[in-house]
């Protein structure tokens, strides 16, 4: 049951969700994802290397953080940056297994603009 409810929670999220083993193969897109991402290949980019997917500075980037989280347990989250455009900030969140061996990636959005929808 709590497979479905996790899940579902990552589904329906609108923020993009990209899961990534530690090859940097992309496993997983949530429909957000697919969307945003859907200049470059949307849903085709699951089974694709994501630093494939990335300038050189980037790539870089990442290796670094996989290389961080995987020195410490206690290695999660981190700060990448912040996208003016969008207005958001990024961060990257290591995957663990339920021994805390490291075991993937994503990135994490989180927007800062106040929410303009309506209630029921």
């Amino acid at each position: 049951m709590i497979e479905k409810m996790m899940r579902s929670v990552i589904e329906q999220d609108r923020a993009s969700v990209v899961l990534c083993d530690l090859n940097h193969t992309i496993v997983y897109m949530n429909p957000a994802a697919k969307k945003n991402y859907q200049k470059w290949g949307g849903e085709k980019l699951v089974g694709k290397n994501l630093l494939d997917c990335h300038n050189e500075h980037s790539r870089k980037k990442i290796e670094e953080v996989v290389a961080w989280f995987q020195k410490s347990q206690d290695h999660n989250i981190i700060f990448t940056f912040h996208n003016e455009k969008e207005n958001k900030d990024v961060y990257m969140v290591a995957l663990r297994d339920e021994k805390s061996e490291l075991i993937g990636y994503y990135e994490k959005h989180e927007y800062r603009n106040a929410e303009t929808g309506s209630l029921i």
